[in-house]
């Protein structure tokens, strides 16, 4: 573990037994129905049933998926005033309400309802900055294990619900009525925050002292040795899941029917990844956070290796992508372990820190798709994958043999 001290990094833990991790599968779900249910998974459906150009939505989208990359910029308010899970159940509120209104638009491409679900995207990321804060008051390794398990687990099950419902609905329902539907998604299970254990209220020292105090807990994060791998960590392209949006595409050279594509990286898979990301537990604590993430990865290497060494035939792709899909969703749960080891405890500024850390853990997503389509143009189907294989074993090996010898090495050292 990194030598700095919990008093530099935050506050002291509380007792384990009065944690409850499996609370963050359901704490992370109003998010994981306005990102992936919404945003990344049933809007383009939605604009596409109301004749909106494909050219525009993709712009739509793409607007829409930038808050991920930047709410550092305003994550830090999640850290003041009141405590992060009433920031939680307010930014859930507001994110609802907003989506309702810009359901009520005469179209979704219209840029007033553009605007709005831009600006519920926006107060959707205070949702995982009051997440990683409240991940970060966690006691014990065992715990925020559980903690990132669930949490991944739940965004990926909560949003391939909400694409489910909402796909299913939209032929039979007005656009206002499928908004009261993402309203209430949102909004509703926020309510579980009530269930969290309280958090100590913002403390009432003065603006130099608590400035003074988060500038310590930010030096014990970021600047020292130990934060280099960390950060090479979440920022090298191993785990980055980079695939999972362009697998669809890769299976008419497989010869996949439409029907089982829409299976295999629908419903399915999304639950194939929660799936994943639970069985992330059964690796024991004792096992550093970084390791069995980097191992994990590697084994994501190697499914990935299926599609791009086999033959191209049907059951190749399923093969491969069943088990992509399956310890991806077990890599994201590892890299929450990762950030929040990385993180130490919340102290005043966890949210802030865990956003910052975050954000840097999305730049593998977006550098990796283009490399990977690169990959395809270049050396046609299988450069595609054999592309992704290759960087993530590349990189989750060299970062592999630093955590198991020189890591373990320096970090023994008193």
């Amino acid at each position: 573990m990194p030598s700095t001290t919990h008093e530099a990094r935050g506050d002291p833990p509380h007792p384990a037994h009065h944690e409850r991790p499996w609370l963050f599968a359901f704490l992370i779900a109003p998010m994981a129905v306005l990102s992936n249910g919404i945003i990344a998974g049933a809007l383009s459906y939605l604009l596409r049933n109301q004749g909106v150009d494909p050219g525009r939505e993709g712009s739509i989208i793409a607007l829409l998926s930038l808050p991920p990359a930047i709410y550092f910029l305003w994550s830090p308010v999640t850290d003041f005033w009141i405590r992060r899970r009433t920031w939680l159940m307010a930014a859930a509120a507001a994110s609802a309400a907003l989506m309702l209104v810009a359901f009520h638009q005469p179209s979704l491409a219209a840029s007033q309802a553009v605007a709005l679900m831009f600006l519920s995207a926006c107060c959707g990321q205070l949702i995982v900055a009051s997440c990683g804060g409240m991940m970060g008051t966690l006691h014990g390794e065992a715990n925020r294990r559980r903690a990132g398990s669930f949490y991944q687990g739940g965004s990926l099950a909560f949003g391939a619900l909400a694409v489910f419902v909402l796909v299913s609905l939209a032929a039979r329902l007005h656009p206002g009525a499928l908004g009261l539907i993402c309203a209430a998604m949102i909004a509703l299970p926020s309510l579980i925050a009530l269930a969290e254990p309280e958090e100590r209220m913002p403390d009432g020292r003065s603006v130099r002292k608590t400035l003074s105090h988060i500038w310590k807990e930010f030096k014990g994060t970021f600047f020292r040795w130990e934060a280099i791998p960390y950060t090479l960590t979440i920022t090298f392209p191993m785990g980055s899941g980079a695939l999972i949006g362009l697998l669809p595409g890769l299976a008419a050279d497989y010869h996949v029917t439409g029907q089982q594509v829409a299976w295999i990286n629908g419903l399915a898979g999304a639950l194939l990844m929660a799936g994943g990301a639970i069985s992330s537990t059964l690796i024991p604590a004792k096992v550093r956070a970084p390791v069995a993430y980097l191992l994990v990865c590697l084994t994501n290497a190697l499914s990935t290796a299926v599609l791009w060494l086999g033959p191209q035939r049907p059951s190749v792709y399923l093969a491969g992508v069943v088990l992509f899909l399956f310890t991806v969703g077990a890599s994201y749960a590892l890299f929450t372990a990762v950030v929040l080891e990385f993180l130490g405890f919340s102290g005043k500024s966890g949210s802030s820190r865990y956003a910052i850390i975050n954000s840097l853990g999305n730049l593998p997503v977006a550098y990796m798709s283009y490399l990977d389509g690169r990959a395809y143009t270049h050396w046609g189907p299988r450069g595609e994958p054999g592309a992704d294989a290759a960087f993530s074993a590349i990189g989750g090996t060299l970062l592999l043999a630093y955590f198991l010898f020189l890591g373990r090495r320096k970090t023994s050292q008193p």
